[in-house]
């Protein structure tokens, strides 16, 4: 299997599968394709699995893409920022940001990682994350420019929970929420930051998708009553 990435603000990334290679992304996810793949959709796992990713921000039905003959596939990203491929193996597991699951090979399992209680009561965005198990092949949908970190043990650094990309599974991970009235209230960060704690490597994003909604509203529109 081979692939590019390519694109500046919106990117995206072309697959080359030889025969027998499969793919598996969320419904709707491709782009384009050559002929020469076919494309099978289920809810991958059963029942219990696909609402577990439908929790962590991916739809309950998932598109596997085989190749008959060599053949390319091309995935893009839905916000501007960049694409990343990771390799997954049994010792080397990754958490990701909701949404941010592109598409993988099959021998990689997606599954909801349930974070803070606390922080989902109140809106946090690192509630629910993505976890990425198992070996293969998976890639990354991230916003804005991706920044990465290789925490020491013991070395922390403190988050905007919207601005955590993916990081790796050994890494520390807790979200609170910050202290102090007039913090909250003037202070224009989220109600909760995300501490990671190495060993191990994180990356963080410079634009997250609710800021850009944000951004956007006040030039949406407005329905007449």
């Amino acid at each position: 299997m081979q692939y590019k990435i390519f694109g500046d603000q919106m990117p995206a990334v072309s697959i080359r599968l030889e025969p027998g290679e499969s793919i598996y992304t969320q419904s709707g996810g491709m782009a384009w394709m050559q002929d020469g793949i076919t494309m099978e959709t289920n809810m991958k796992g059963g029942f219990g699995k696909a609402l577990g990713r439908m929790f962590s921000g991916e739809s309950l039905f998932m598109a596997t893409y085989t190749a008959q003959r060599p053949a390319e596939i091309t995935l893009a990203a839905s916000l501007p920022g960049e694409i990343h491929a990771v390799e997954v193996r049994p010792d080397r597991a990754y958490i990701a940001q909701k949404n941010a699951f592109l598409c993988a090979t099959p021998g990689v399992q997606i599954s909801a990682r349930v974070n803070s209680v606390k922080a989902g009561l109140f809106g946090g965005e690192g509630f629910v994350l993505q976890q990425l198990t198992g070996e293969g092949l998976a890639f990354l949908e991230l916003d804005g420019t991706i920044v990465e970190y290789d925490l020491a043990p013991g070395e922390r650094l403190i988050v905007d929970s919207g601005n955590v990309a993916f990081f790796e599974a050994q890494v520390g991970y807790s979200a609170e929420m910050v202290r102090g009235f007039k913090n909250i209230l003037f202070g224009g960060e989220g109600l909760f930051l995300t501490t990671l704690t190495g060993p191990g490597r994180v990356w963080l994003q410079t634009l997250t998708a609710s800021e850009l909604a944000g951004r956007l509203i006040p030039y949406l529109p407005k329905a007449s009553s």
